[in-house]
């Protein structure tokens, strides 16, 4: 391990008080050690990992804290520091690599209220709908980048930087019709990108039949290449898609029709930083019968969710 002073590197020296292995460096003799896993939190590593296994099955908060016996204000502070070091971790190891199709979409939630509400009572910005936009690779079922917006412009562009800042080469990108991604994606890869679109048309909504939670049914499918050449047989968003539904039954905020809705901002934000992460690195997929990340090349095996927390701790130090 390197010294965090000089970047030498350090020989054993000892362990700390909790267990933790201490170093000492050979250039200038300063003693540091490893960053401990949610560190300055009183809650053993194995309790607060079984917590947070609970909340990345779906399971509530509440129901959370009759199972481990933790206070919520402890479990929701075990999952925001959690999921801030997964957000830094995965924007820091995620940078320039050949995915070769990506898939891109947007998947609606809210925080505190949904945007009728926010908007006739000023909650302002941190209120309303939470868009999170999503890249996965389609043959590692690997997420590449994420970001939480609103559905906007502003925030597309934002997400497309984040998303070109972890690819290298020409990679071919399928997305929906959202408008905002074509000048985006064009802009950043300078046109030496293979892009398409898929437009849905959905039918008319009988007004006077039961109210609809879910979109009406399609009716036609188009497939639309935008930019450069972009192989057809390969246009579809159906992994993207395939992966929102994981999302919202994984994610106990992202699921509708329930009161479990994230009350603030950074903490939807750190639930699906811990959720991504956990997905990527530890969550075995039953087609490919490892984790993305083993798929992608970007680890030797399946991570323990203790592990990811040790690895992401680095990362944040």
């Amino acid at each position: 391990m390197n010294c965090p002073r000089c970047a030498e590197g350090g020989a054993k020296f000892g362990k700390t008080r909790d267990g933790q292995q201490r170093y000492r460096c050979k250039a200038c003799g300063k003693t540091f050690s490893e960053p401990k896993p949610l560190a300055g939190k009183r809650t053993s590593i194995a309790k607060a990992t079984q917590a947070l296994a609970m909340l990345l099955e779906g399971m509530s908060v509440r129901a959370t804290m009759r199972l481990t016996g933790l206070e919520k204000k402890t479990i929701l502070r075990l999952m925001v520091q959690a999921g801030e070091q997964c957000q830094r971790f995965l924007a820091g190891t995620i940078q320039q690599h050949p995915f070769a199709d990506i898939q891109i979409d947007e998947q609606w939630g809210f925080v505190g209220c949904k945007e009728k509400t926010a908007v006739l009572k000023h909650y302002g910005p941190g209120c309303g709908d939470a868009y999170v936009y999503t890249a996965i690779e389609r043959d590692s079922k690997f997420i590449i980048a994420f970001h939480v917006g609103k559905r906007s412009s502003d925030d597309t562009w934002k997400f497309i930087d984040r998303l070109k800042d972890c690819v290298s080469g020409r990679p071919q990108i399928t997305t929906d019709g959202w408008k905002p991604y074509v000048p985006a994606i064009q802009f950043n890869w300078n046109w030496e990108v293979d892009y398409a679109q898929v437009h849905k048309t959905y039918g008319m909504t009988d007004p006077m039949g039961p109210r609809r939670y879910s979109p009406a049914s399609i009716i036609d499918v188009e497939h639309k290449a935008v930019c450069g050449n972009p192989e057809k047989s390969r246009i579809s968003t159906s992994h993207i898609e395939r992966h929102n539904l994981s999302t919202r039954m994984h994610c106990r905020r992202m699921t509708r029709l329930t009161n479990a809705h994230s009350k603030k901002w950074e903490n939807h934000e750190a639930m699906l930083a811990l959720w991504y992460c956990w997905y990527n690195y530890c969550r075995k997929h039953q087609t490919l019968k490892t984790t993305p990340a083993v798929a992608a090349g970007l680890a030797s095996e399946p991570w323990t969710l203790e592990r990811l927390l040790g690895e992401s701790a680095k990362m944040a130090a």
